[in-house]
């Protein structure tokens, strides 16, 4: 009896997660070589004027790099804003942006803590671009990243470009390799997508927007580098990614925190779904809400899967008394608890660190789905703080 439950249980949570992060990867490859829908790409003889925003909390440590960095790129000076939006910061993040002042920045301080897609909302009647540019206080753009994220818009089609995330860690501190893995696996579907029809999602490190379609007021719970695209494809534009557009984002050296900040983005990133549900319908909405079913819906559906085919492979153990079986289900279990209790300033080795990584995710997501049934919102929260990004 246990035999019956077992295998349908295991079959159907191992066909969830193997369609998410292979299936689907497949079919956009298959797609893209059959019904390819390329990007017209080209540099105008005018460069259109763009608004880069960058929200902060408390970034004094990373600010100043962030902006000397901005003021590099290769963008004609004279069509750039940059806009700095403090989070009602308590330490010198203001007073380190005033400084800037003089070289065309500007700062624009929330009189209350409110959150980032609080302060992306304030900013919006003071933005002048025609292209509005999101990005991070903690990232790096390459100095060669503006004007190929840039010259996309030239495609009418277009209404949101998306750079190429890069995860990068500290000289001599190479903790978490998970999340490099993840990034680069995420970039890659991101690509298969633009070659089809639009990625789903935005980077939320380093993104660009047609200035009506950022205009919308949008939730302050919610994610707005998700929803871009969402509201993109609303409007009848698609969403495309960049590979030569790369922002460097430092890898977060503490699985704890990478913790929390995974069930952060998947709660909202799920209440951010469930608000914009209606591109699901694919009799409205056709290959894309495939596209967001697959790639968003399943993938969150997927450690729900797992932990299915884990309980079916568990039964099967116990019913067959194989300890072997039962051994192949509690060993990475094992080797995951000892990467989470791992000294975090020390190298754990990757048979612990691996494990722990994919672990913790997939329990993250379980949390997320929780707080997000209940209904729990966060629009305030403690940043991440992620080391300095190293210099490119």
């Amino acid at each position: 009896m246990a035999e019956r439950v077992a295998v349908p249980f295991m079959a159907f949570g191992l066909g969830i997660a193997a369609y998410a992060y292979l299936g689907y990867p497949l079919l956009l490859k298959l797609v893209s070589l059959l019904w390819p829908r390329p990007v017209v790409a080209a540099e105008p003889d005018v460069w259109p004027s763009i608004s880069i925003t960058i929200p902060a909390y408390n970034e004094e440590r990373a600010i100043a790099a962030t902006l000397d960095a901005l003021l590099t790129t290769d963008y004609p000076a004279d069509r750039r804003q940059i806009l700095v939006v403090s989070d009602a910061s308590i330490d010198r993040t203001d007073e380190i942006v005033r400084g800037y002042a003089h070289r065309g920045v500007e700062l624009l301080r929330m009189p209350e803590r409110r959150g980032k897609t609080a302060a992306e909302n304030a900013a919006r009647e003071h933005l002048r671009g025609e292209i509005v540019v999101n990005t991070d206080a903690s990232v790096r753009i390459a100095p060669g990243a503006l004007k190929p994220l840039i010259a996309r818009f030239a495609d009418p089609t277009v209404g949101v470009a998306s750079g190429r995330d890069v995860s990068v860690a500290q000289m001599n501190r190479d903790l978490n390799l998970g999340e490099s893995g993840y990034v680069g696996y995420e970039m890659w579907v991101r690509d298969l997508e633009t070659r089809v029809d639009s990625i789903v999602g935005a980077s939320g490190c380093f993104y660009a927007i047609r200035r009506p379609l950022h205009m919308t007021l949008f939730p302050a719970a919610l994610s707005r580098d998700f929803a871009c695209a969402l509201i993109a494809r609303e409007a009848g534009f698609r969403a495309v990614s960049v590979n030569e557009a790369v922002c460097y984002v430092p890898r977060i050296q503490s699985l704890r925190r990478e913790y929390r900040r995974k069930v952060r983005t998947l709660t909202r990133g799920l209440e951010t779904l469930w608000y914009k549900r209606s591109l699901l319908n694919p009799l409205r909405y056709g290959l894309f809400a495939w596209m967001l079913f697959s790639h968003k819906l399943i993938r969150w559906l997927a450690p729900w899967g797992l932990v299915l085919a884990g309980l079916g492979w568990l039964l099967l153990a116990l019913a067959l008394r194989s300890w072997p079986l039962l051994g192949i289900c509690v060993l990475p279990l094992l080797l995951a608890g000892g990467g989470w209790l791992w000294p975090e300033d020390r190298h754990a080795p990757r048979v612990f660190s691996l494990p722990a990584y994919i672990v913790s995710g997939i329990v993250a997501a379980l949390d997320a789905w929780l707080r997000a049934l209940r209904g729990e919102l966060n629009p305030v929260w403690e940043p991440t703080r992620r080391p300095a990004a190293p210099a490119r």
